[in-house]
Formats: structure tokens, C-alpha cells, sequence
């Protein structure tokens, strides 16, 4: 299903209690455009595919390409694309109304993921890493299809902590989120505009703009998944030290390679001691008897 209206319409009024969103949308907008500056995320002409999945997440990175479309100093086009998974419930009308309403592009894909999902994952295993696997590979076929060049994902800063520290204290690996990152067969680029953006600040926007949430009952309805674990291990983290994630994050871009155990990363094999130059006095080759009078004398003072 494809459909693009031209002429914005309304969109869900957002609750007047709440605090105002354009107050709140303004830093969201500006840490994105910084990710997306540093990065190189999105040129002139791009196509950006905008993965759309009713979550505050989504919502909230299509409303800031949507604004960067609009000011930035480039042309890009952006396309919103929902995957219909076949959940049992599934709002169908929720977000093509909603997309309609905004005036933007849209593709609604239908693939019955859930029933392989639920048949091939065992009681009581998570399903989250079948059903992303099959979800990124519908949704990258479909990227080539319609021509995008970037597909956008709204992936924020918690999301990328999250996956380093499940990477590192049941993978053993030393391996987050990329904010841009090209597809192993090199036919797609991901990109990740939120990557700097605090979850907490997403959902006080989401809120205040009172987006149509559609929640997942597939992770979504999973409680012991130990991606909560360490969410909760990141939230209570950022209560008792605020500031503490945004310097992980930060560390994540100041990498010192020769202070990690890495040997593919850093060659440690080639690091030996370099005489200062003019100095001959402890070099073996020119003088090996000075060396073997050093060691002598080290011998004796043991003796």
C-alpha cells in the first residue's frame, strides 16, 4: 500500500495539561542534526526510508526528519515505512491514518512474522533476536525496492548503551550501536539520527504530543528479558550519578586502542624500548660489553 498526500491535515491534538512539545522538541531537534553532521548521515538527494513502528521512538525520529527536511540547507526526501508483522490486535488503521492526516509517504509492508517467531522460538526463549533478523531483512529488501538510500532507525542513547553492555557481559565483545552503519552485502545504510538523544527526553515529547502509541506483544510482553536488566542497571545508574550514560556515550567516541587488550585493534607484539636518540649508552649492538658489565654487576649486588 502506497499513498502520499501533499497537504498536511491535522494531527492527534496533544493533551494541554502536558508541557508544551515544541519547548521540548527544540533539543531534541538540535542533538539530532549534531549526530547527523558528525556522522554524515544524510546528503543531498538522499532517499531516507523512516522505519516506522508506532513506538515514541519512531514517531519522534520522523517528526525531526520531517523538520530537518524543511530547514536544512539540503534537498532529502523522506519515506515512512511500517512493517505489519501480523500480531494478533494489530491496530491496522492506526498509523496509515495517522501518516495521511501528516501528508507523508508511505509504504504498510504485511509479512506474517509473528507466526514463524512464535513457532520457531522455545518456551520461555526471547524472541527478539528472530524477529529482528527477519524484520531487518523485509525491510532492507524493501529499501532497494523503492530506491532509498538511507534507511533511519530510532534508535536513542539508552538503546546504544544497552546493546554494549549485553555485548560485553554475555557476549564478551566490546561492540555497541554504530550510528551509521552499511549492510554486510553493501547494498544499505542504516543510520541512527537519535543516537545521542536521552530516552527520558523522548518520551516527555512523546507525551506532550500525544502520539497513537501501538505497544508490541511480542518483546513488549516479554519481562525477564535481560535487556530490561540492564536498563534498569542504566536507569538506576543515571538516578544516583546524573550524567553518567551521556560519559559512556562519550567514551564510545574517544577510543584509545593501546590502553584495550585487543592485538587485532593494536600491535603490542612490535612495542619494545627505543633509545633516545644520541644515546649509545645502552645500545648492545655498537656496545655489548657495557651490557654484559651491567648485567655482571646486577649478578654481584644479588650475590
Amino acid at each position: 500500500m502506497t499513498q502520499t498526500l501533499p497537504s498536511p491535515a491535522a494531527v492527534p491534538q496533544p493533551d494541554p495539561a502536558r508541557p508544551s512539545p515544541e519547548r521540548l522538541f527544540a533539543p531534541l531537534v538540535k542533538g539530532a542534526a549534531q549526530a547527523i553532521t558528525d556522522y554524515r548521515m544524510i546528503e543531498q538527494g538522499d532517499r531516507v526510508m523512516v522505519c516506522l513502528s508506532g513506538g515514541k521512538d519512531s514517531y519522534t525520529l520522523l517528526d525531526i526528519l520531517l523538520d530537518l527536511q524543511r530547514r536544512a540547507p539540503i534537498d532529502f526526501e523522506v519515506v515512512a515505512v511500517n512493517l505489519d508483522q501480523g500480531q494478533p490486535g494489530f491496530p491496522k488503521h492506526v498509523l496509515p491514518e495517522y501518516l495521511t492526516q501528516l501528508g507523508v509517504p508511505f509504504h504498510i509492508l504485511t509479512e506474517d512474522t509473528y507466526s514463524i517467531v512464535k513457532e520457531k522460538t522455545p518456551e520461555g526463549k526471547t524472541t527478539c533476536a528472530l524477529c529482528s533478523r527477519l524484520r531487518r531483512g523485509i525491510l532492507y529488501r524493501h529499501a532497494r525496492e523503492i530506491g532509498a538510500t538511507k534507511i533511519a532507525l530510532g534508535h536513542h542513547r539508552e538503546d546504544i548503551l544497552e546493546t554494549l553492555f549485553m555485548n560485553l557481559f554475555f557476549g564478551a565483545r566490546l561492540k555497541a550501536m554504530p550510528p551509521k552503519l552499511q549492510s554486510d552485502d553493501g547494498t544499505n545504510v542504516v543510520i541512527r539520527p537519535l543516537a545521542y538523544l536521552a530516552e527520558r527526553d523522548i518520551e516527555r515529547y512523546a507525551a506532550a504530543k500525544g502520539f497513537p502509541i501501538i505497544p508490541c506483544n511480542l518483546c513488549g510482553s516479554q519481562e525477564n528479558l535481560q535487556r530490561k536488566v540492564v536498563g534498569e542497571m542504566l536507569a538506576g545508574w543515571e538516578r544516583e550519578h546524573p550524567g553518567r550514560l551521556q560519559n559512556v556515550l562519550r567514551g564510545l567516541t574517544r577510543v584509545t586502542p593501546s590502553h584495550l587488550l585487543d592485538r587485532d585493534l593494536f600491535d603490542f607484539a612490535s612495542l619494545s624500548v627505543q633509545p633516545a636518540e644520541g644515546d649509545k649508552g645502552f645500545d648492545a649492538e655498537e656496545y655489548p660489553e657495557r651490557e654484559f658489565l651491567a648485567g655482571l654487576s646486577e649478578m654481584q649486588m644479588l650475590g
